[in-house]
């Protein structure tokens, strides 16, 4: 082939696929919306579970983040009153029955065993005291359980998204390349204009699935990282007034 025929070849290529390229943009149209309601329904039911899917990690992500910051601006604030050097007691009144942070309620739970026990007058045998101790620490670490399981709720969920958001989202592109293959066969011909609306929900599927996907992920890493932190604090917090605790008993042997 000469030159002047492979330029020819090349214009006519060129000519066509641009002609195809006008066919699909009017058949399928280029927004968004077009790529959505030109979806076959099982593409279409993809795409509605992934998009639900990143609405729903989004919303617990923000509540997350903004419970988080509250948790710690709560824990600063008691930790200032706890160790001012005032009385626990004192503390204890002002904050029972109106505490809501992990942190109070664990100390509201601990000082409510401890008045309890003190009523019975198990702080005045010795045999009792370390029995005391333990049922305190025990009583402050179910609380501690029970509040970092409220606070890691729905964390499940943002895994879920991040792990198989992705897996989800190649399912709908498998099936839109189904679609164009099918579309191939039963029209006999493999030009843009037939494979291309079965190509873009494929990738239209697939990028949603990334977009319900990553964010998920990357959120959960970061979401965990920070209730392992607070969790820590929280432990912390049990040790030292665990430690206060026994040196109470101690003086009142």
């Amino acid at each position: 082939m000469d030159t002047t025929a492979l330029q020819a070849a090349t214009v006519q290529t060129h000519q066509a696929a641009q002609t195809a390229l006008n066919q699909v943009a009017t058949q399928t149209g280029v927004s968004i919306w077009d790529l959505f309601w030109g979806a076959t329904p099982v593409v279409k039911l993809v795409m509605i579970v992934l998009l639900v899917a990143s609405f729903w990690s989004w919303t617990i992500i923000f509540n997350k983040v903004i419970k988080l910051r509250k948790l710690h601006g709560h824990a600063a604030h008691f930790e200032e009153s706890f160790w001012s050097g005032g009385s626990l007691d004192d503390l204890y009144d002002r904050l029972h029955g109106k505490s809501y942070d992990p942190m109070s309620l664990i100390f509201c739970s601990a000082m409510r065993e401890w008045r309890r026990s003190l009523s019975k007058g198990m702080a005045r045998s010795n045999e009792l005291r370390s029995t005391l101790q333990q049922r305190i620490e025990r009583v402050m670490q179910v609380t501690l359980s029970r509040e970092i399981e409220a606070i890691e709720k729905h964390m499940g969920f943002l895994a879920t998204v991040g792990s198989t958001g992705m897996i989800i989202g190649l399912f709908g592109t498998v099936i839109g390349i189904m679609n164009s293959f099918e579309a191939i066969a039963a029209q006999q011909n493999a030009n843009l204009a037939v494979v291309a609306p079965g190509i873009a929900e494929a990738l239209f599927a697939t990028a949603i699935g990334l977009v319900a996907a990553i964010p998920a992920m990357v959120a959960y890493n970061k979401l965990s990282s920070d209730i392992n932190r607070y969790a820590n604090k929280l432990d912390t917090f049990v040790s030292e007034f665990t430690s206060i605790i026994s040196r109470q008993l101690e003086e009142a042997a």
